[in-house]
């Protein structure tokens, strides 16, 4: 022995990623220093070790540059007993002089399960407010209700392995290569595997639509026709399960009638929705000559005004076929949100009241019984749309804001920017400092984030999984349930919310799930039950496996339901849903002549308050844009990377253009990601209608009347520095991080129409202080500037006419050096690296920041398949996202990506 202690290697935690419904394990390894190691849990059921790019780089997104570390109260902090306090007061002197449906709350997918039980708790049992909505309501609600109408209850009969057992797979509205990119890999390996078809329906050609063996090109809106017909084909065809529909189904006569009625032939089908005759019939002979079928919808379906009669036209065809609940062979939805479904197992929406319970007097009287709440609510509370409308209208004057953005992410999102400022109190529980929502004078809240909290999320396939703390709470930031616990206690509730860690919160959570839930009893056997989990001691709790619902200690865990029938109506039925014709909620017009569609990129997500941290995501697509076809671009007359100004009724965005013939002509694409924080006029969700689904209460995300025009420019540039830079004067711009070597710094894209004499000014004013090199070319309007500080380059700005400006990825390694030659100094000018520079050509692949001139290279060297790049680069080897891409690459084909549903 030497006497030397080796030094300790953190114990890693095995968590959740915070991100979509696919609910991915993590292993995060602190590192002492606020950060962590970050790794795929390989034990997980939903991933099995893999990781996304967005979860792949989540160890980038932490730390407390941007956090919230303390209440405040009129834009100064305060200690939390004085914050609690005004919260309290103001909201018992609200309820005393409007009533308790003065008061709203607005919850988030990004809550965990025990944070969610107490809001509904507080809100619906105790204050007395029926108005608990949450922005699962913008992503799921119209699966929600499908599932309802149909099963009897909110249940998702599928599991993730059914994509893999499956001989076909139909991935209906979802770009899972962008969105879901885990479940897409593996439903791309099974393709190789096992020779699965694969079919996307959807109105864009997307990166998913290139893993498939189909691609059906649909109408907006038009989904409900297809799957009408396809019920149709079956009937006609005597191709139906008439066993399962006789014992285990109602309605299917009057849902094969309304079928008929829309969709009566392949003709009419292919009429309505704009597809082939013979792909239509391919789809259909596809499906009904295998007995395993698996169909994926996500936010296509669901953000429409008919999103719920399409989802239950999709249910309608597996019922019919006795497709459903058995191995590779079911529905599936693919869930948003990482809580989405926890939320809804708690009560999170307005339609719902908790344990998956609705507002019958049995089911009222049994939730009040058990909670012992003095206020319970007697029914139905304001969904998101209806809720910040009240709001504007003045009849809500208190909201509570968790976790989210709604001023960023809301349909109508400015008139929901508007509304937020007419509230007499309003309380955001969050974790960064500022976003556009915060910055209508709230009381600011510093809640726990990912890594900070603990406690559970249920992910798409029913699967309950721990989210752990690796990382202790900064400053005075606290858990959600320990806020509203706080409150609660304030307002004379303690005795009700003596919670003292989430493990007692889940464990009242699982007795209710339990409490008077068996078959037989005054009312149906409710689908969602967890009892037993009940009476978990906390180190149990702790140690809790990842676990599909229901789970109760008398019967078996299932992976599937519905095989055998057993539904959760009263009569354990299942009911085929009569659709009628669809229709968008607006249609195009001669002042509004195209369709807006918004949606996600591969590497943010949301309102990017925490991927737009890591500036790893943003080497792929870095700037807000708007996909048009080449054909109506050219009518329009747009180019190639111009800005365009997108108009609906409700808002205008100012985007750059990007040319795509997988966009649908009469079709516009707009990601929903940017917000004031980081663009000029870029929030895209304040174009979206708030015209909602009759039903589920969701908004038509996807097809918002809009028009299209060039906005004038006289130079396009970027600028990449040290410091992030704001601009003035400028048409469009928007900010991300990057990397300058080993350091943190900002790209800078603009946009601005100025009079050449007035350029060096603008120059003067956006620009930082320095030694200033620059180029001028004014015959042809260009603008070159490189910033140099005790002799260390600290900005480089191009600015030309064109919108073809040089690439510029090799200029964050010049930014390392501690000085720069003259040579260099005129290859920054030049734009184009020196020797020693390298430059990889637009990022292909984030997971390894691959770039497309890498791959070219390797590809002359000999590595003419994906799995050869793989090998040699690493590249498409992580989550798979970039598989697409990197074909086209292979193939000769432009690597411009396609961009998500």
């Amino acid at each position: 022995m030497d006497g030397t202690v080796a030094a300790s290697v953190p114990r890693a935690v095995r968590t959740t990623c915070p991100y979509c419904g696919v609910g991915c394990g993590v292993l995060a390894r602190p590192d002492g220093r606020g950060g962590a190691a970050i790794a795929g849990d390989p034990p997980h059921p939903a991933n099995f070790g893999r990781l996304c790019s967005k979860g792949s780089a989540l160890g980038e997104t932490l730390g407390l540059e941007t956090r919230l570390l303390h209440p405040m109260l009129g834009g100064s902090p305060v200690p939390w007993d004085l914050a609690l306090d005004h919260v309290a007061r103001r909201l018992d002197e609200i309820r005393s002089a409007h009533g308790p449906g003065s008061i709203a709350f607005y919850l988030s997918g990004q809550l965990l399960t025990e944070d969610y039980y107490v809001a509904n708790k507080l809100a619906k049992g105790f204050i007395g407010t029926p108005h608990v909505d949450t922005n699962s309501r913008l992503c799921m609600a119209s699966s929600v209700a499908g599932h309802r109408r149909a099963f009897g209850a909110d249940v998702v009969p599928q599991s993730y392995d059914d994509l893999e057992l499956a001989d076909l797979v139909v991935l209906v509205g979802s770009n899972a290569a962008w969105c879901h990119p885990i479940l897409y890999h593996r439903i791309q390996a099974a393709r190789g595997e096992r020779g699965m078809r694969v079919v996307n329906i959807d109105p864009r050609h997307t990166a998913t639509s290139e893993g498939c063996d189909l691609h059906l090109a649909i109408v907006p809106g038009t989904d409900s026709i297809l799957f009408n017909g396809l019920l149709v084909w079956l009937a006609d065809r005597g191709l139906l399960d008439r066993n399962f529909l006789e014992l285990h189904t109602n309605g299917f006569n009057d849902a094969l009638a309304a079928a008929r009625l829309t969709s009566p032939n392949i003709a009419r089908v292919a009429e309505s929705t704009g597809l082939g005759r013979a792909s239509v019939e391919l789809l259909y002979s596809w499906f009904s000559s295998t007995r395993r079928a698996v169909t994926c919808y996500s936010q296509g379906v669901n953000q429409s005004a008919q999103g719920t009669d399409k989802v239950n036209a999709i249910i309608n065809c597996h019922l019919a076929t006795g497709m459903i609940g058995k191995p590779g062979s079911g529905p599936l939805s693919f869930t948003g949100q990482p809580n989405a479904m926890g939320g809804r197992e708690v009560g999170g929406l307005a339609n719902m009241l908790a344990a998956h319970m609705g507002f019958s007097e049995i089911e009222r009287e049994r939730v009040a019984r058990f909670w012992s709440a003095p206020n319970l609510v007697s029914g139905e509370g304001l969904k998101a749309v209806a809720m910040f409308d009240a709001i504007a209208r003045g009849e809500i004057k208190a909201l509570w804001v968790m976790g989210t953005n709604p001023a960023v992410s809301m349909p109508r999102a400015d008139a929901v920017r508007a509304a937020l400022t007419k509230l007499e109190l309003f309380v955001v529980s969050e974790n960064v400092a500022s976003n556009d929502t915060l910055n209508a004078n709230a009381v600011r809240l510093p809640a726990a984030a990912w890594g900070e909290k603990d406690g559970t999320v249920t992910n798409s396939e029913r699967r309950i999984s721990r989210q752990r703390s690796f990382l202790t709470l900064p400053g005075d930031a606290k858990p959600d349930w320990w806020i509203m616990v706080e409150v609660a206690k304030r307002l004379g509730f303690g005795n009700a919310f003596a919670y003292a860690s989430p493990a007692q919160i889940f464990d009242e959570h699982a007795r209710l799930s339990g409490f008077e839930n068996a078959a037989g009893g005054q009312s149906p056997e409710r689908a969602f039950d967890i009892s037993g989990f009940a009476g978990l001691a906390p180190v149990a709790y702790d140690s809790l496996d990842p676990t599909q619902w229901p789970y109760r200690a008398d019967k078996e865990p299932t992976e599937r339901l519905f095989g055998s029938g057993g539904f959760f109506t009263t009569d354990r039925r299942a009911r085929l849903i009569p659709v009628s014709e669809p229709r968008l909620a607006s249609p195009v017009s001669t002042a509004w002549p195209f369709i807006l569609n918004t949606g996600r990129v591969r590497d943010q997500w949301h309102t990017m308050t925490r991927t737009g941290l890591s500036a790893r995501l943003s080497t792929h697509i870095a700037e807000p844009f708007v996909e048009i076809h080449p054909a109506d671009a050219s009518r329009m007359g747009l180019e190639q990377g111009t800005i365009a100004a997108v108009e609906t009724e409700h808002g205008v965005a100012r985007l750059r253009v990007l040319l795509n013939r997988g966009q649908s002509r009469g079709s516009l694409f707009a990601p929903i990601h940017w917000s004031a924080e980081n663009s000029a006029a870029a929030r895209v969700s304040a174009l979206v209608h708030g015209v909602a689904d009759p039903i589920s209460g969701q908004p038509e995300a996807k097809a918002t009347p809009a028009r299209i025009e060039a906005v004038a420019a006289s130079t396009y540039g970027l600028i990449v520095s040290r410091a992030a830079i704001r601009p003035a004067n400028a048409i469009f711009w928007a900010s991300s991080p990057t990397m300058l070597g080993a350091v943190p710094g900002h790209l800078l894209y603009f946009a601005f129409n100025l009079p050449h004499r007035d350029v060096l000014a603008w120059q003067r004013e956006t620009l930082p202080a320095g030694e200033w090199v620059t180029l001028e070319d004014a015959k042809v309007g260009t603008f070159r500037t490189a910033v140099f500080k005790d002799g260390r380059l600290d900005a480089v700005m191009y600015a030309a006419a064109s919108p073809r400006l040089p690439r510029t990825d090799w200029l964050r390694s010049q930014f390392g050096e501690a000085q720069q030659s003259g040579a260099a100094r005129r290859g920054l000018l030049a734009g184009r690296p020196t020797a020693g520079g390298k430059d990889e050509g637009p990022i292909v692949c984030v997971c390894y920041q691959v770039g497309s001139l890498t791959i070219e290279a390797a590809a002359r060297d000999g590595c003419t398949t994906t799995k050869a790049i793989g090998v040699k680069l690493g590249a498409g080897t992580n989550c798979g996202s970039c598989l697409p891409e990197i074909s086209r690459l292979l193939a000769g084909k432009s690597a411009k990506p396609a961009v998500a549903t």
